[in-house]
């Protein structure tokens, strides 16, 4: 999977507006925690190239940019977890989901 950083605040009005036109993933993980690293396994695990063209792919070291993860929580208004999967169409979360609740069916299903 070829992700996207997402690494500075600017970064979230460019998810808004690529949103309008293609739905955008933002996988938030924390390095330091295993059920993160077993949440992103298993996204990893069933992704096929081909869904890059159906959502733009971001991802967020939550351990490099807490600030910037709380950023995020607060612009699409979502409680912050750890790991956290968000869904942004249109510049609005439509769907977000955390642990062992991260699905790629659930996630690929609100496409």
């Amino acid at each position: 999977m070829n992700w996207n950083k997402l690494t500075e605040a600017g970064q979230i009005q460019e998810i808004k507006t690529l949103s309008e036109e293609k739905p955008v993933l933002i996988f938030k993980h924390s390095t330091r925690c295993s059920i993160s690293s077993m949440s992103l396994d298993r996204l990893l695990r069933k992704w096929q190239d081909s869904d890059t063209e159906k959502v733009i792919p971001y991802f967020l070291d939550l351990i490099a940019s807490r600030d910037l993860s709380d950023l995020v929580a607060r612009e699409f208004r979502v409680p912050h977890e750890s790991p956290q999967v968000l869904l942004i169409r249109n510049g609005e979360a439509i769907y977000d989901n955390s642990h062992f609740g991260i699905s790629y069916v659930d996630l690929m299903g609100k496409i």
